[in-house]
Parts: C-alpha cells; sequence; structure tokens
C-alpha cells in the first residue's frame, strides 16, 4: 500500500510541475503578447475597430486573435512565420501592410509561446479546428 501511495505522490508532483511550467509557458506568452502585439491587436485580443473595411491607406487594420477574428484559421507554421516575417511578406503579391515582421525581435519561442497564450483564450472548438488545420498542414508538407 505504501509503494502505491509513493508512486501517486511522485505521478502527482511530476504533474504539478509539468502544468506549473504550462501556466509559466502562458503567463510568459501573455508578457510578450503585451508587450509587442497589444498596441495594435488590443490588450484583450479584440483588434482594431472595423478590422475588416480598409484604411484610406488600402490597408486593413489589425484584425483580433480572439475566437471572433481568424487567427485560428491559419496552421501554426504560417502564424509563426507571419510573426517572423510580416504579413505581406507571407501574403506576397504587393499586399502592403502595418504587421512588421518580429524576427529580429522575437526568438521562435517566444513566438510560440504567444501563440500558445493566443489559443489558450479560445473556445475549445476553435483550438480543436486550429489543431486540425495545423496537423492537416504539417501532414501535407511531408
Amino acid at each position: 500500500m505504501i509503494k502505491y501511495i509513493s508512486v501517486l505522490a511522485f505521478m502527482l508532483t511530476g504533474l504539478a510541475g509539468t502544468v506549473s511550467a504550462q501556466d509559466a509557458r502562458l503567463a510568459s506568452g501573455k508578457a510578450l503578447y503585451q508587450e509587442n502585439c497589444a498596441s495594435c491587436h488590443g490588450s484583450n485580443l479584440e483588434g482594431q475597430a472595423d478590422w475588416k473595411i480598409r484604411l484610406p491607406n488600402g490597408r486593413l487594420p489589425a484584425p483580433p486573435h480572439d475566437e471572433s477574428g481568424h487567427t485560428w484559421h491559419h496552421p501554426d507554421r504560417v502564424l509563426v512565420e507571419i510573426v517572423n516575417r510580416g504579413t505581406a511578406a507571407i501574403v506576397g503579391g504587393g499586399y502592403e501592410s502595418d504587421m512588421p515582421g518580429f524576427g529580429d525581435v522575437l526568438s521562435d519561442e517566444e513566438v510560440i509561446a504567444i501563440l500558445d497564450y493566443i489559443k489558450s483564450t479560445w473556445p475549445a472548438r476553435a483550438r480543436n479546428a486550429q489543431a486540425k488545420i495545423t496537423q492537416g498542414d504539417e501532414e501535407a508538407r511531408k
């Protein structure tokens, strides 16, 4: 009996460490988001007003990253590329955007932490849909 209790205690300690590491990663992602993204995409991931309507300069306002936006429609690979290189570099074809690349500012690990934070705010439906999109993208690239 004592052996089983010891094993259970060990397993719970490991699980608590994992939860704490995950919580720390999300907290880091949130802080990085607030520092690097919130000025355009909103402190609450709400984006800029009328984000689907072009501005007088022809560019679109910053979209929301909550479930009302389209962030969850993209695979992880594309999201990382957009953050690293900027929207115009990914879309191509002369597309203009105010979204700069952050590849010289943020590490890939920091970008992924930001994306993990953003995803953590979505309802399960959006998280699951985005995970399937990412999985399909990964399988297509094999």
